[in-house]
């Protein structure tokens, strides 16, 4: 196979071919109402039309006063509830009964708290003064109207919604989120559950791609799993790439006899890259097929694993314009690590706090990329960099969690 393509590529050039080609093939815009916009990458900008709070009102249950009067007793005059306004005036002397939520009334400049005040009879007898503007909210004091308060490329989490909500959006817009199908190769899979020749394994790839993506929020569809055979192969992947936007395999990159993966996007679309400076997950391989864009991950499990953490779902975030990069966090390492090669490595472990409050990872000894079980126990990848090194425990290092964390969208 001639190479006119990028080979054998570091993993920060990868990074940038992958962000760069999804910035040149963003999903389309789509509103959405807020109850199916959650986890959502806003398209556009949200600026607010109203003030928030819409109008001053009362920050406790109390009552409505003019602060000028200080302590001196006060006639009940009425109430106001949150809600519809009763159009009761404040006068010098005077006071309203009041809920937190409600409008303040004319004429009054503070609120007293019920806790702060005895009521006898239409009398309310402050027992200590409230200043001017006190447990009172301000219109405009929270979103003035003009202000950007939601930028786009910001995923729409349960408060961004609420937000949205509070200043009258039904829906908003969003990127469509891609399309993905997912493929497994090799004559030696079979589904779980079904009895096992010499030689044949489960198929445990295609659960592990399908639970990330649904963890995520995507709905991938999950193909019969591909022979190795090269003209089954070309059309089911060739059909997939008419009607997904994303064509996710598993096998069928590296250099073997039955690796037909490579040849076949030469051949049949382009190649972004092939094979990647990193540990595990070499062999992958980006490119477009038709309409869709082509990634094919290494067939070990951790390997897919990592390839999925590491550029399929970076291409996944792009595609959609998400603004914030996945958090990565820095941890101290529990014990000493070391390797012997060039590339950048991503070792399984477990990320979690200590007693002091500082973060912590603990790598699993157990680093092949088919030590599946290894993967299943750990939390997060930790970042070993170019070149051969050691870590001794509590260096700190570079730490990419599985899921979760995402205080930072």
């Amino acid at each position: 196979m001639s190479q006119d393509f990028p080979t054998r590529i570091s993993f920060a050039r990868a990074q940038d071919i992958v962000q760069a080609v999804a910035m040149d093939h963003p999903m389309d815009v789509e509103r959405k109402p807020l109850s199916r916009a959650l986890g959502r990458v806003l398209a556009q900008d949200v600026v607010a039309g109203i003030p928030l709070p819409g109008f001053d009102n009362s920050a406790m249950d109390g009552f409505a006063i003019r602060s000028s009067d200080g302590v001196a007793p006060r006639r009940l005059v009425g109430e106001q509830f949150a809600g519809a306004t009763a159009g009761i005036p404040v006068a010098a002397g005077e006071c309203l009964r009041i809920t937190t939520g409600a409008a303040l009334p004319a004429g009054a400049d503070a609120v007293l708290m019920k806790e702060n005040a005895r009521v006898e009879g239409d009398t309310v007898l402050p027992t200590q003064a409230a200043t001017a503007g006190q447990h009172v909210r301000r219109q405009g004091e929270d979103v003035a109207v003009g202000d950007i308060v939601l930028r786009a490329g910001a995923v729409l989490d349960a408060s961004k919604l609420s937000l949205a909500a509070a200043l009258g959006h039904h829906d908003l817009p969003v990127r469509r989120r891609p399309t993905v199908a997912v493929f497994t190769t090799g004559d030696e899979l079979r589904a779980p559950g079904q009895p096992l020749a010499p030689g044949e394994i489960y198929d445990s790839n295609r659960v592990l791609l399908q639970a990330l993506l649904i963890a995520e929020g995507y709905e991938p569809v999950a193909w019969p799993v591909l022979p190795d055979d090269p003209d089954a192969l070309a059309g089911a992947l060739k059909d997939a790439a008419f009607s997904f936007d994303l064509v996710l395999t598993c096998g069928g990159v590296s250099a073997g006899e039955k690796d037909f993966l490579p040849a076949f996007l030469q051949r049949e679309g382009r190649v972004h890259f092939w094979k990647v400076l990193m540990r595990p997950g070499m062999p992958v391989l980006f490119g477009r097929l038709g309409e869709a864009h082509f990634l094919g991950l290494p067939g070990n499990p951790v390997s897919v694993l990592a390839t999925f953490l590491t550029l399929a779902r970076p291409l996944l975030d792009a595609l959609q314009g998400r603004a914030v990069p996945r958090p990565r966090l820095r941890a101290r390492l529990t014990a000493d690590v070391a390797k012997g090669h060039d590339r950048l490595e991503f070792l399984r472990g477990v990320l979690a706090c200590d007693e002091s409050g500082q973060l912590q990872v603990t790598p699993n000894p157990a680093d092949g990329s088919h030590r599946l079980r290894a993967a299943a126990q750990s939390n997060a990848l930790v970042v070993l960099g170019e070149g051969a090194g050691q870590w001794p425990a509590g260096t700190l290092m570079d730490v990419l969690p599985y899921t979760g964390l995402e205080a930072s969208r």
